[in-house]
């Protein structure tokens, strides 16, 4: 598998730090554009740090924008993740800091710097939408544009049923985002649902990995407990399963191009991601939603990034 080059969106957040772990193992990243979501922007950001004094990288972190486009998110994702988006384990400051360019800005000079890079989005659309809008020449120089983000059959998880989470949290930049870009991979929720690790395996891992998989099994601990007492089985890796498709795209078993747009007023369905599943509104196919994968090639890129030796995969 060649090693492609990245360029990354993202707010850690438990299963953004498993990707993010997956992208450095298997990838050459440029920077991480870092948003707020899963918990507020000071804490992602710290978190990113923190987790390239782990890697040991020196990958550039960019700050983005602290909130969504327009409306206040009604929810964050502290419940899952910790108050730190870490699971409160109360790692020392990281050793780095983050750079002084926005996280928008630095996304369009990378996509000149870097043209043909495949630009993964892990988090809100926020950024990436502000990219786009003072620049909308961006989507031109991008190879590949894989998201993790929807519920294409509106089994969401958040307080608006049918919403996932990343779009859930900002609609208006999702809408942009969709808009903008002509073509993009969609790894959703209920993908991610489906492709859920075996507890077991994955303890497994922690228990042969490296230091990579000493520190996930110390941040992962809450989000496990708490999808546990909601009856969710396995270890669920929404964010990991969207990197294995930017990393491999040949693992991609099944998907279907269809287009995709974001409901941005319904009072109950402000968040969905709606597919013209007949292609009824003459509207361009935009998403490539990826459905099923290989799922020994998936679990093989995340053994190897928490360090487990081959011989044990």
């Amino acid at each position: 598998m060649n090693q492609p080059h990245l360029i990354i969106d993202t707010d850690p957040g438990v299963d953004d730090a498993l990707a993010l772990l997956m992208a450095h193992a298997h990838g050459h990243v440029h920077a991480l554009t870092i948003a707020a979501g899963n918990v507020g922007l000071a804490h992602t950001v710290r978190n990113a740090l923190t987790l390239m004094d782990v890697i040991g990288a020196d990958t550039p972190v960019h700050p983005g924008c602290p909130v969504p486009l327009v409306q206040t998110p009604s929810e964050d994702a502290a419940l899952v993740h910790g108050a730190d988006g870490f699971g409160d384990v109360g790692f020392a400051d990281p050793k780095r800091t983050a750079e002084n360019e926005s996280a928008a800005l630095a996304l369009i000079r990378l996509s000149h710097a870097h043209p043909e890079a495949t630009l993964v989005a892990l988090g809100p659309l926020t950024n990436v939408a502000l990219a786009v809008r003072l620049d909308p020449s961006l989507p031109s120089r991008i190879g590949r544009f894989v998201i993790m983000g929807g519920a294409v059959n509106g089994h969401g998880n958040t307080m608006s049923t049918p919403a996932e989470f990343n779009i859930g949290f900002d609609p208006e930049a999702a809408h942009v985002v969709f808009e903008a870009f002509p073509a993009f991979e969609l790894v959703d929720w209920e993908a991610t649902v489906r492709h859920a690790f075996d507890g077991a395996t994955f303890d497994r891992w922690l228990e042969q990995g490296d230091e990579r998989a000493k520190f996930y099994a110390q941040i992962g601990a809450t989000s496990r407990a708490w999808n546990a007492r909601r009856g969710r089985t396995g270890v669920i890796a929404a964010d990991a399963l969207a990197m294995a498709v930017a990393l491999d795209p040949a693992l991609v078993q099944r998907a279907e191009t269809h287009p995709v747009m974001v409901e941005m007023n319904g009072a109950r369905t402000r968040g969905m991601t709606v597919v013209d599943w007949e292609a009824r509104l003459d509207r361009p196919a935009n998403a490539r939603i990826v459905f099923d994968v290989d799922m020994a090639r998936f679990e093989a890129l995340v053994a190897r990034a928490l360090g487990v030796p081959d011989a044990a995969i």
